[in-house]
């Protein structure tokens, strides 16, 4: 079989398995949900916040919680300082949170330090007093209605629901725009688009909620692998959760800017989605052929073939160059090859990145000039997980904190 023919054959496979997320391009310009004309009800919640080192950032999520639409007196902010060496849980309690210091050094990340700030309220505050829970990272930053929009969406009948994920720092860099544009484009043209088709939606890391029910059947917070989130995401949809989604619920985040903190966060990604699969998988192919068939299908998709055909590919062109490493005219071919496959991603990943940008500009706090030169970077960003999918598969890839620095407020972010 000639290189030529096996590159074809992944990129045909790479199509099989996501072309129906190009329908999810279109789906938002063709497909609207009726409005629901009740009046929402009123819900009493707690809103989690697990911070290590992150005094910098704190304060500015806890003041925009505390200037939400909703009701003031049934939201209640919760902080676990988690392993702090700085002000992390003095500044939380002077902004006005609640505070459960956490120091256990064997079990690292956000997953755990969950599971104890879910146990320290239900213990210190009742189990049945909150009717649902808010999670969210210490760099983030709400819009001042993002909790009376997830409300309206809780009281659609969904248990769990994500937000709108925008960010901080869109301008920094190729590198912040590249996570950034991407994460406008999952909840745009994933989430949206599912939630419009009725199908469920992703968590994806920070800006989501869950009922006290959901907790309660799951027997506690039981998610510790490397991507807890997407671990959470998976085993409800297995369970025969339907993730909702709110567009208007907008939530800012900072991204990194730092290339090597970029690949450790990435390289924490890919293992995390080996590691759900290989807890998971056998409980999504089973709901493939369920009545909860297109979600686990869609979630499938979603957390492994890219990675194993990405690594099929690098294996495959480079074992063709060491078999053939005398002969010029097998480097040509295989040269010749990568380029024309490098260029087809490249081109998906400008089209994507296109409509994005397009539909989400006026959401995106950055010069006009950012937006459109980031555009042509964020293929490049894209590609750039290949070899952090290969080296996932060999590298040993342990929980650690992403440094963030970025003390903005909502005025502030909406300067740029």
């Amino acid at each position: 079989m000639s290189v030529d023919f096996a590159n074809y054959l992944i990129a045909l496979l790479f199509c099989v398995c996501y072309s129906y997320q190009f329908i999810y391009l279109l789906v938002p310009f063709f497909v609207r949900r009726p409005k629901k004309p009740s009046a929402p009800l009123l819900h009493r919640y707690a809103v989690l916040i697990s911070a290590r080192n992150e005094e910098a950032v704190l304060p500015n999520l806890i003041f925009s919680i505390r200037n939400q639409t909703y009701p003031a007196d049934l939201v209640s902010i919760f902080v676990c300082a988690d392993n702090c060496t700085d002000r992390t849980a003095e500044v939380a309690e002077e902004a006005g949170a609640v505070v459960f210091e956490r120091f256990d050094k064997r079990h690292i990340g956000k997953g755990y330090a969950l599971r104890y700030l879910l146990e320290s309220v239900n213990r210190e505050f009742g189990e049945k007093t909150f009717d649902a829970f808010f999670v969210f990272d210490a760099d983030n930053v709400l819009e001042p209605d993002y909790i009376e929009r997830m409300n309206e969406t809780f009281c659609e009948g969904y248990n769990i629901v994500t937000g709108y994920r925008n960010s901080k720092n869109y301008g920094d860099n190729w590198i912040s725009a590249g996570y950034s544009l991407w994460f406008l484009r999952e909840s745009q043209y994933l989430n949206r688009s599912r939630y419009l088709l009725g199908t469920s939606a992703g968590v994806s890391g920070t800006g989501f909620m869950f009922s006290r029910g959901v907790v309660e059947r799951a027997g506690g917070w039981k998610y510790f692998l490397l991507t807890e989130d997407i671990e959470f995401t998976i085993d409800s949809v297995i369970a025969g959760e339907k993730i909702g989604y709110c567009e208007r619920a907008v939530l800012y985040d900072e991204q990194p800017t730092d290339f090597k903190q970029s690949v450790r966060q990435r390289l924490r990604w890919a293992r995390g989605y080996i590691q759900v699969f290989c807890a998971y998988g056998g409980g999504l192919v089973r709901g493939i052929f369920s009545k909860n068939f297109f979600s686990c299908y869609d979630m499938t998709m979603n957390i492994l073939p890219s990675i194993i055909l990405s690594v099929a590919s690098v294996i495959l062109n480079l074992s063709t160059l060491i078999f053939n490493a005398a002969d010029p005219s097998a480097w040509a071919s295989v040269g010749l090859s990568l380029a024309q496959s490098l260029l087809n991603v490249y081109l998906t990943f400008i089209i994507i990145g296109l409509v994005t940008l397009i539909t989400e500009r006026r959401k995106i706090h950055a010069p006009a000039r950012k937006k459109v030169l980031y555009l042509f970077s964020f293929p490049l960003f894209m590609l750039t997980y290949i070899p952090i999918s290969v080296a996932a598969l060999f590298i040993n890839v342990e929980w650690k904190p992403i440094v963030h620095r970025r003390s903005r407020t909502l005025a502030e972010i909406k300067r740029d």
